[in-house]
């Protein structure tokens, strides 16, 4: 079953559960998916487009509730961190921090690097390799650290 079908059976359960919270997800996810499709006329996504675009909703989602956070509106913040719930339901399990640590130490070593100087050729090949698996954040933030040592 592909994505866009999962969303189509997951909308129709939360419309005949009557659960407007998660709906509105789910059509914010449906929509995104569909512009996507729509945008070069195949009317087709790549599993791998519909990750980037959840990923990017996902993001968007915790970004805006983090900014409502600093605000003081914890009335937006509830439906901003209970849509990013929703969305990354669909995504893949993302990787620990002593995961992505393992696989950035690995990296460093193909890699030779040395000193911060060498973040760019770290970050360039971890984040091809972790991509849709890690944080971009942890993933620099790991890598300034084991290139600082």
């Amino acid at each position: 079953m592909s994505l866009t079908e999962k969303i189509n059976t997951d909308i129709k359960g939360a419309m005949k559960a009557r659960d407007k919270e998660k709906l509105d997800a789910l059509r914010a996810i449906k929509s995104a998916l569909m512009l996507e499709a729509t945008k070069d006329g195949s009317g087709d996504v790549s599993e791998e487009v519909e990750m980037k675009i959840l990923q990017k909703l996902h993001k968007q989602r915790k970004d805006a509730a983090a900014l409502y956070q600093e605000q003081g509106r914890e009335d937006l913040v509830h439906d901003e961190v209970f849509q990013a719930e929703i969305i990354e339901a669909y995504l893949p399990a993302q990787m620990s921090e002593e995961e992505i640590s393992v696989v950035v130490k690995e990296i460093i070593a193909k890699t030779g690097a040395s000193s911060p100087a060498d973040m760019g050729k770290v970050m360039g090949a971890a984040m091809g390799q972790l991509s849709g698996k890690a944080d971009g954040k942890i993933i620099s933030k790991l890598v300034k650290e084991n290139l600082n040592n």
